[in-house]
C-alpha cells in the first residue's frame, strides 16, 4: 500500500509552521492547501502577483480573472494583495518565502531536482521553479516514488534537466519520507507509508540511504 495523492498533500500539510509565507507548486501540491491545521494562519503567495489566496472556489464563486501560477482559479480574502510578477519574484529571490512544496520527476541523493521538462516532449515554459528551489529558505518534494515503468524517481543522479543542484529538504513520495543530508551524501528515511516495508523501498530506491524511522 502507498500514499494516494490526498494522502502526501495531508502529509505535506506537516510541514507547514503559524506564520508562514509558503509557496505551493503545480498539481499534487495545491491539495495542501486543504489541510492546513486548525488554528495555524498560512499565507499562501503565487508567482503571478497574489499573496493571500484563498481556497478553490465553488461553482458559483468561480471569478475566470482570479487565477493561480497554474491557471486553476481561486479565491480571494479580505487581506489578499495584488501584484506584478516582477514584485511577486523579487519576494522569492529575495528569501522573504519560507516554504516551497513542488512536484519533481525525478530527485537525486544529494538535493538535485528536475522537474520542469522531458527532452522532446513540449513544455510551455520552466515556470517559477528554478527561483523558487533558488530562493525560498526551505523546499519540499512531493512525489510518485517510481514513474509509470515502475523505474525509481528517488535516484542517485537526475538524468533530465535540473531545475536546481543540492535545493531539496525534503521528499515525501508515495512510500515515505526522506530527509536530504545537509552534506549532500544521501538521504535519511525518516517515516514509512502504511503497509509499506523497507524491503520495498530498498527494491525501488535508486538513492543512497540511511533508516532513522522515528
Amino acid at each position: 500500500m502507498a500514499w494516494t495523492r490526498d494522502d502526501l498533500a495531508k502529509r505535506a500539510s506537516q510541514e507547514l509552521k503559524d506564520g508562514f509565507y509558503v509557496n505551493l507548486g503545480i498539481g499534487i501540491p495545491t491539495l495542501v492547501a486543504n489541510y492546513i491545521p486548525d488554528g495555524m494562519m498560512v499565507t499562501f503567495q503565487s508567482e503571478n502577483g497574489m499573496l493571500g489566496m484563498g481556497p478553490f472556489p465553488y461553482d458559483d464563486e468561480v471569478d475566470p480573472d482570479l487565477i493561480n501560477a497554474g491557471k486553476q482559479t481561486v479565491t480571494a480574502l479580505p487581506e489578499t494583495s495584488f501584484f506584478s510578477s516582477a514584485d511577486s519574484f523579487a519576494m522569492i529571490r529575495g528569501g522573504h518565502i519560507d516554504l516551497t512544496i513542488l512536484g519533481a520527476m525525478e530527485v537525486a541523493e544529494n538535493g538535485d531536482i528536475a522537474n520542469w521538462m522531458i527532452p522532446g516532449k513540449l513544455v510551455k515554459g520552466m515556470g517559477g521553479a528554478m527561483d523558487l528551489v533558488a530562493g525560498v529558505k526551505r523546499v519540499v518534494v512531493v512525489m510518485e516514488h517510481a514513474n509509470k515503468h515502475g523505474e525509481s524517481k528517488v535516484l542517485k543522479a537526475c538524468a533530465l534537466p535540473l531545475t536546481g543542484t543540492r535545493v531539496v529538504d525534503v521528499i515525501i513520495s508515495t512510500l515515505g519520507v526522506f530527509e536530504v543530508k545537509p552534506d549532500g551524501s544521501g538521504l535519511i528515511l525518516t517515516e514509512l507509508a502504511p503497509g509499506v516495508t523497507l524491503d520495498e523501498i530498498a527494491a525501488k530506491t535508486e538513492a543512497a540511504y540511511d533508516v532513522a524511522l522515528t
